[in-house]
């Protein structure tokens, strides 16, 4: 999500991953300074984000998959200057979460929300994102079968 915003919103035809292309220019996403992955970690979500709107509460509990990348700390004000916004950061006060000021759902997380189907349950994020689409009939639906 990050690459393709920096690439094709910011002009930073560079930026690239660190683990395809780990001598480009612009690493945009690099190695973590320690791997998550499969481990369920704390998220302090900002305040006025859409993401804080969608949970309804100032800190989250998500589950990572295999995960050993993240955002460089280095374009983070760039990527903030263009209208991405921190929306959430870890307990070391690392970035994980970031969205899109004035878009409807661009809504991007180093977590895998996904994850919750495993436990039979329709992620936050993912009912956002459905509603989002103008899927709100599918969501009563979906609701309304979990009632029953």
């Amino acid at each position: 999500m990050l690459i393709e915003f920096a690439r094709n919103a910011m002009g930073l035809h560079e930026a690239e991953h660190a683990e395809e292309s780990p001598a480009a220019s612009v690493l945009l996403v690099a190695p973590l300074t320690c791997s998550v992955s499969e481990t369920t970690n704390m998220f302090k979500l900002t305040q006025g984000t859409k993401v804080s709107a969608i949970y309804g509460k100032e800190e989250i509990a998500e589950q990572y998959g295999i995960c050993n990348y993240g955002l460089n700390s280095e374009y983070a004000s760039l990527l903030e200057q263009a209208g991405m916004r921190i929306a959430g950061v870890d307990g070391n006060g690392e970035i994980r979460i970031m969205e899109l000021d004035g878009h409807p759902f661009f809504i991007g997380t180093l977590y895998q929300p996904e994850r919750s189907a495993f436990k039979k349950i329709t992620h936050p994020l993912v009912k956002a994102f459905l509603h989002a689409a103008g899927g709100k009939q599918y969501i009563k639906e979906r609701q309304a079968a979990e009632i029953s």
